[in-house]
């Protein structure tokens, strides 16, 4: 496997400086994205109580209810926004704690929701990525200073523990009916990503470390599964963990668990890695197996990915065998191969990572971001066209938003965390840029 980028034949010193990892203008180029989605979402929270999906003009799509997944991303970002100075950005954060303790919140069963209709009705079953969003967001808020912030956390991490993180198995289960009385057979990784990021994330808010622990308990298998694999990571399985890699043939553009491998999943994993492993362990030869294994996840999803039908981007799927199944590019998969070569970059100083890193800077710059509307597109076709068919509008903020920070912030620490340090230094980035 290659990591080297195309860069059509431009040398390093003739591409834009603004895409280039550690360049001045770089920096303010993603400052401005930055405070750039703080004011496109400002107008997330809804009347009923929570975070509204967001069309194309920042407005609210009621068709799409309340999702809580977005109530806790929203809330997540401008916990951070209120760290970072934003004016205004502690009350929206306040009115997301609100809605997950609020109308998002099952009073009668406990957790939450996975959303609720514009009209108030609750969307039935308990699912682990809701859950895990839910940690992120209470974890974010506790760090900005939120008065409900440190109880949020308490509760969901209580419910968490109760019912979605299978301690024999080191892994967390998917989808329980709206009572927690049936868990689904089901059993996915995206859960367990977000879970993973989640308990990073408390680890380095609260300082307990059993949830790191928990995090290297996930990754392990992780590794060993994307091992066996051709660095190709199996996204479905059974309740014995078997993997099943037909799962959604019918249906293989699924928002959150389409058929086949996601490259942009490889990528996220191979950053969440590269965290734990830094994060972890001292020496670097406790590091080194974890880093290498980031280094091949990487490696296997931009040879996979990366202009696979001959126009630039990331598809969203291939087959087992690396061919594109849905050809389509969707947003987060860029944010992440920013937020991931410049990561690895930090961890090896390969040159390739930050010229990957350019490559993916100046996708988005081209194509990604609305330079008129604000925001960032969802989803473009084969041929860099935008489109709707998955994600329609612009719903959230989350995974663009982080890869304007954390490029620029230290790669051993989650986002909010490392934002809440650097700002206490007196700076919005933590450390030298990279």
């Amino acid at each position: 496997m290659t990591t080297t980028p195309n860069h059509s034949g431009t040398s390093p010193s003739a591409i834009n400086p603004r895409y280039l990892l550690g360049n001045e203008a770089n920096r303010i180029f993603m400052a401005s994205q930055t405070y750039g989605f703080l004011d496109f979402g400002r107008g997330f929270p809804t009347e009923q109580g929570g975070a509204g999906w967001l069309n194309d003009d920042g407005s609210i799509d009621p068709d799409q209810g309340i999702q809580t997944w977005i109530t806790c991303r929203m809330t997540h970002v401008y916990a951070i926004g209120s760290l970072l100075g934003y004016p205004g950005a502690s009350e929206l954060v306040h009115r997301g704690v609100q809605a997950l303790q609020g109308n998002l919140h099952d009073d009668e069963h406990g957790g939450w929701y996975p959303s609720v209709s514009w009209q108030g009705q609750p969307e039935s079953g308990k699912s682990c990525y809701t859950h895990a969003f839910v940690v992120l967001a209470a974890s974010s808020a506790m760090l900005a200073g939120d008065p409900d912030g440190q109880e949020l956390l308490d509760q969901a991490l209580e419910i968490f523990n109760r019912y979605f993180w299978d301690d024999e198995k080191g892994l967390a289960v998917d989808t329980w009916d709206s009572g927690f009385t049936r868990l689904d057979p089901y059993r996915g990784l995206n859960a367990n990503m977000h879970s993973t990021e989640a308990f990073l994330a408390v680890a380095d808010a609260t300082g307990k470390e059993e949830y790191r622990e928990r995090a290297g308990r996930i990754i392990d298998q992780v590794i060993s599964w994307a091992e066996n694999n051709q660095w190709r990571i199996p996204e479905h399985f059974n309740s014995d963990w078997q993997a099943d890699l037909d799962y959604n043939q019918d249906n293989k553009a699924d928002q959150f668990k389409p058929y086949g491998a996601t490259p942009g999943h490889g990528i996220e994993w191979a950053r969440l890695i590269t965290q734990y492993a830094l994060s972890r362990f001292d020496q670097e030869t406790d590091r080194r197996r974890y880093i290498e294994a980031a280094e091949h996840l990487f490696a296997r999803a931009v040879e996979d990915g990366w202009a696979a039908d001959g126009a630039e981007g990331l598809v969203y799927t291939t087959d087992w065998q690396g061919r594109p199944v849905v050809h389509d590019r969707m947003h987060w998969t860029l944010a992440e191969a920013l937020n991931t070569s410049s990561t690895l970059y930090a961890a090896t100083g390969k040159a390739t990572y930050a010229d990957w890193y350019a490559t993916f800077c100046s996708y988005v710059d081209h194509y990604l971001i609305d330079h008129q509307g604000g925001s960032w597109w969802h989803q473009l076709d084969a041929d860099n066209h935008v489109i709707g068919t998955v994600w329609p509008g612009k719903s959230d903020l989350y995974h663009a938003f982080q890869s304007t920070l954390i490029p620029y912030n230290d790669p051993a620490v989650s986002i909010a965390t490392a934002i809440k340090q650097a700002c206490g230094q007196g700076r919005t980035d933590q450390g030298q840029a990279r």
